[in-house]
């Protein structure tokens, strides 16, 4: 009589993964932050030449200027001009950041990286980071030169953080406008050309010399869709003009930290809407 054995089948071994974990998106971040910083502050002229501009504007003709334009809304000129000259400075510092993110693109490791398994939206988020950092930094020493000048800043709690909302805000909407050039522009030289207007006309328009109501209507309203105005109204009132002037050439009556909600509102949603095309547009030329 035969007799059949059955053989049990074999109890598959799970092996663990030996391989290291991967790095951590914030780790990611930080590693790309440090490495754009070096890139793109190696030596102190990379930050200081971005300001001798704004300086010079703000300490020479700003008060050359307040001789004949007198007192705006009541306030004294040389604030005035002094704030309006962040609104050149921010803008220009995120669009010379964005050559050295076209400059990285054709001749850095940006490919390396692109290889490496770290999300798209980190590399954005990293440029971001230092180029908010070198803008605050110029900015800092922006308004400390206007205020040795004789610049007149009325430094409070509440006030800071209206300046400094609205400084960050039109930081992160401009970088989102350079690195989209930066992503959509092939060559250096095209880009050179087509980003200044970006930065510069928009300053002439926001009431950076002067009330928006003091320009023609059609201006006016064209001025108060731009992100910058609202954020020059809203820097003003954070460090020059408490009674909100600015907010109210804007919206109108109404009471005044509501109009600074409504305006801050209005640069973070330029702020979130730019930062968005801004990583949509690097993440499709990242694969082309």
């Amino acid at each position: 009589m035969a007799t059949t054995v059955t053989a049990a089948a074999p109890v598959p071994t799970v092996v663990a993964d030996q391989r290291p974990p991967g790095p951590t998106r914030l780790a990611a971040v930080a590693t790309l932050v440090g490495r754009r910083f070096a890139l793109s502050a190696r030596t102190p002229r990379e930050i200081i030449v971005p300001l001798v501009t704004p300086i010079l504007f703000a300490d020479v003709i700003a008060p050359a200027l307040a001789r004949t334009m007198g007192h705006p809304g009541g306030l004294d000129y040389l604030s005035f001009v002094a704030i309006g000259t962040v609104g050149l400075l921010v803008p220009l510092s995120a669009v010379l950041g964005g050559i050295g993110l076209l400059v990285d693109r054709d001749s850095g490791a940006q490919r390396d990286l692109l290889a490496a398994p770290v999300p798209r939206a980190a590399m954005v988020l990293a440029n971001l980071v230092v180029a908010v950092a070198v803008a605050s930094l110029q900015v800092v020493a922006l308004l400390g030169a206007a205020a040795l000048r004789g610049a007149d800043f009325r430094v409070g709690a509440t006030g800071v953080l209206w300046f400094t909302a609205a400084t960050l805000g039109i930081a992160v909407a401009m970088h989102g406008a350079a690195e989209t050039l930066a992503s959509r522009i092939p060559k250096q030289e095209e880009y050179v050309g087509a980003a200044p207007p970006i930065a510069l006309v928009p300053w002439f328009f926001a009431g950076s010399f002067f009330p928006i109501s003091a320009m023609p209507a059609g201006l006016t309203a064209f001025a108060k869709v731009l992100p910058l105005t609202h954020a020059l109204a809203l820097m003003r009132y954070g460090l020059v003009d408490r009674s909100g002037a600015g907010l109210h050439d804007i919206w109108g009556r109404g009471d005044t930290t509501l109009m600074a909600a409504a305006s801050l509102a209005v640069v973070a949603a330029f702020a979130v809407g730019l930062l968005a095309v801004a990583v949509r547009s690097f993440t499709r030329a990242a694969v082309r």
